[in-house]
């Protein structure tokens, strides 16, 4: 998201910031507005079209929305519609980014950050290295409901609540692949929690010293804090391939072999 659309998501971000209510039914609402505005492109056209007035379109989103949400919710659509937006899609993106974002919160101020991006990683992961399960939480020919639902029951135990939200709102798939969306939600997380992702993959787990180790080296070399994400890929052989950003560090000694390999065939 770029231009006028990337100002206007951010000052919905702050208006996110700014609530003092129950901000996990913030992000629940904002979450269940972007599926009024997936499910209805023309109420999506009228609150994004820059020559209509400006309060004209924050109380039409009022009158949509506020017999359903709460004052906060509603407050933050107002400032959302009360924006410029490069396209009408963009609106419903950067709601669902500021409903990702209330979880984020309401994990902080429970005192669960570390616990809920962790877990929504590592939970992805699972996701991801199940065959059946990620197939069927990526079949879109399946109910949404049904694929979160799923999740609920395999995951359900396995991550605080805001966590499974998060997850369940990447069966959706909005813009793009479950796994795709997924890795977005990672980066916003990180960036809502004042950190950098880094994904790390390696041949094993590496050990808490490790990981600090690690970490201390990205932190010195990116000037902030660093989220580690792990993933144990055997085909990596030795060493660890580092992803922060569009930047990969592969240290890999499977990239070297390759690298090799090519060199001897000239």
């Amino acid at each position: 998201m770029r231009g006028t659309s990337a100002k206007s998501r951010d000052e919905v971000l702050a208006a996110v910031d700014a609530v003092q209510g129950d901000v996990a039914e913030l992000g629940t609402q904002l979450l269940a507005a972007v599926d009024v505005l997936d499910a209805n492109p023309a109420l999506r056209r009228v609150l994004t079209d820059p020559s209509t007035d400006t309060e004209a379109k924050q109380d039409l989103a009022s009158s949509v929305f506020g017999g359903t949400f709460s004052a906060d919710t509603v407050g933050v659509l107002r400032t959302a519609v009360g924006g410029r937006w490069a396209a009408g899609r963009d609106l419903a993106d950067g709601l669902e980014q500021a409903g990702i974002a209330a979880y984020v919160r309401s994990a902080q101020d429970a005192g669960e950050g570390q616990r809920f991006e962790t877990g929504l990683f590592e939970a992805g992961q699972a996701v991801l290295g199940d065959v059946d399960l990620r197939r069927a939480v990526s079949d879109k020919s399946a109910p949404v409901a049904a694929r979160k639902q799923l999740l609920a029951d395999v995951l359900g135990d396995k991550v605080v609540p805001t966590a499974l939200a998060v997850l369940q709102q990447a069966t959706v798939a909005r813009t793009g692949s479950f796994e795709k969306v997924l890795e977005g939600f990672n980066v916003l997380v990180a960036q809502r929690r004042g950190r950098l992702a880094a994904t790390v993959r390696a041949a094993y787990d590496l050990d808490d010293a490790e990981r600090e180790r690690l970490a201390s080296v990205l932190q010195r070399k990116y000037g902030a804090e660093v989220q580690l994400n792990v993933i144990v890929d055997p085909a990596v052989v030795g060493g660890v391939a580092v992803t922060v950003g569009d930047e990969v560090v592969d240290a890999t000694m499977s990239t070297r072999l390759e690298s090799a390999r090519r060199a001897l065939a000239g």
